[in-house]
């Protein structure tokens, strides 16, 4: 089932709960298909409540399959065990109980969402009461004379009261998590099951339109060349006019429009023949009888004003054309200055220089090829065709400023994610065997000696691996990683750049099955 219905189940059963409605709060969690260990706690909690004590074993019973290292679910079966006389099995959950406290004197579960605390003491008194049920009363004295020396909240009274009753030879009843406490949905969650309006009220910020309070979204209209078409409201005639003559404002809200302007004739059904209509971008009132309507016989008027007035579209400018120069550019790196890049324009007469920096691409060279290594950044090299990898390795070591000894190089087939090690294997001796059309990519990864750890294998990583936790061993895509022992068929211990982890084996591809080498250093 869904995540979010399980929440919303989960939520309902536990408000009726707290109204005390045991039948509805059951109804709900009938309904949940897939159960935690948690709201198993729930079900047993309820069937407590109604008296049902073997269906609260049951559930107890799935709450421990679920979660075998749950302190209160024992402390609640042993109870619920001495509840149905089954005195050995609430003696053997009291252990169990007091193994998962793992010596601590009390447990608060307020983080999984049940607001109780679990003394140490209050698992011993049940244990004496399964003793006392058993008629061991010397025994339960002495559990109880321990209980004492724990530490808790309101341990005193209760542990006094239950040794007098041991010294009577009454049997003692089993505690339980109160009624009504249960395990609760995270807030967080519970508050997500709200519908929310991320979008909010759409606010007019500024519009062209005076006292413009629409908020909704307009749908596409047809439009006139040269104009948008404002929306009126339903049922409303709205068209554009032509201004017989000029008017001059006299009163308030008129406007001053000339002779043959172009306006968009908002609403004539003011009174006192006026008409609402906009123009220049200002909405006002202009008298009914000197406008009228568009026609072939205003067209040349129009033309005259068309641009200065109305609800002009934007500029539709084409956008300037790109300057015409050479398409390649110069950049060297000196290797007396590795930080110092030197770009070099092309000069020409009309044309503008725009800097890059796109490396430079030189014409090519019969039995040379260019080689692009990727590194924490990307160099670029030209080299013979039949460079050896030792030969290769050390030209991209010096470039990067590295010890040779600690720099691995590594290529890719076209069949594979996987990265290859360039070390002569494959019938792979030189450059021209990893090369096409003059270009060549390289991967390149620092390494640094291991000191005292034999290396079995390697294998190449498939996928980025983040650490989760400080044993783990954190590397990127592509690394090749020295492979140190073997934990289990999942998780496999690994060395990459000085880093030793674990990593699950899914996260690499197996490079070769031979020993690489063993470090003395």
């Amino acid at each position: 089932m869904l995540y979010i219905e399980l929440i919303r189940l989960w939520d309902e059963a536990v408000r009726a709960i707290d109204s005390r409605d045991w039948q509805g709060a059951l109804t709900k969690l009938n309904q949940i298909t897939e159960h935690n260990c948690r709201t198993m706690f729930v079900v047993a909690s309820t069937h407590i409540a109604l008296g049902q004590v073997d269906l609260a074993i049951k559930a107890l019973d799935q709450v421990i399959a679920k979660d075998s290292c749950l302190a209160v679910g024992f402390f609640q079966r042993s109870a619920v065990h001495m509840m149905a006389n089954r005195l050995e099995e609430a003696l053997g959950d009291c252990i169990w109980a007091q193994k998962y406290m793992r010596e601590n004197p009390v447990i608060d579960y307020k983080q999984l969402g049940l607001r109780y605390k679990m003394y140490s003491w209050q698992v011993l008194y049940n244990a004496a009461a399964v003793h006392s049920r058993l008629q061991q009363w010397d025994k339960a004295r002495e559990i109880l004379t321990a209980a004492s020396q724990e530490r808790g909240a309101g341990r005193s009274n209760l542990i006094d009261t239950a040794l007098e009753a041991i010294s009577r030879r009454e049997v003692l009843e089993p505690l339980l998590v109160p009624e009504g406490e249960v395990f609760r949905p995270r807030k967080q969650e519970v508050d997500q099951l709200k519908p929310r309006d991320f979008l909010g009220e759409a606010k007019v910020i500024t519009s062209l339109i005076p006292n413009d309070d629409f908020r909704g979204f307009d749908p596409l209209r047809p439009q006139k060349p040269g104009y948008y078409e404002p929306k009126v409201e339903d049922g409303q005639d709205s068209r554009y006019m032509i201004m017989k003559s000029a008017h001059v404002a006299k009163g308030a809200g008129e406007l001053s429009v000339p002779a043959g302007a172009k306006v968009f004739l908002y609403s004539d059904d003011d009174q006192d023949g006026l008409a609402v209509l906009i123009y220049d971008g200002k909405r006002g009132l202009v008298p009914s009888f000197l406008l009228e309507p568009m026609g072939k016989k205003n067209k040349g008027k129009n033309k005259r004003i068309e641009l200065a007035n109305g609800i002009p579209h934007p500029p539709a400018l084409s956008p300037p054309n790109r300057p015409q120069g050479p398409s390649q550019w110069s950049l060297e790196l000196h290797p007396s200055n590795a930080g110092t890049t030197h770009t070099t324009p092309p000069t020409t007469g009309n044309s503008t220089c725009i800097p890059t920096h796109k490396a430079q691409t030189s014409p090519q060279e019969p039995g040379s090829a260019v080689v692009k290594v990727h590194y924490t950044y990307t160099i670029a090299l030209r080299v013979p065709l039949e460079t050896s990898f030792r030969d290769l390795q050390d030209k991209i070591a010096q470039k990067l400023g590295q010890p040779a000894t600690n720099v691995r190089l590594r290529h890719r087939r076209n069949d594979t994610r996987a990265l290859t090690p360039l070390n002569g294997d494959d019938r792979l001796d030189s450059l021209e065997g990893v090369a096409e059309y003059g270009r060549a990519q390289i991967w390149c990864q620092n390494e640094d000696p291991l000191v005292n750890r034999t290396i079995l294998y390697q294998m190449v990583a498939l996928y980025d691996y983040n650490a989760q936790g400080p044993e783990d061993l954190e590397f990127s895509e592509g690394d090749t990683i020295d492979i140190l022992s073997e934990v289990n068929d999942e998780w496999l211990e690994g060395h990459v750049a000085g880093s030793i982890g674990i990593f699950p084996r899914s996260f690499a591809h197996h490079d070769t099955d031979t020993i690489s080498w063993a470090s003395t250093d």
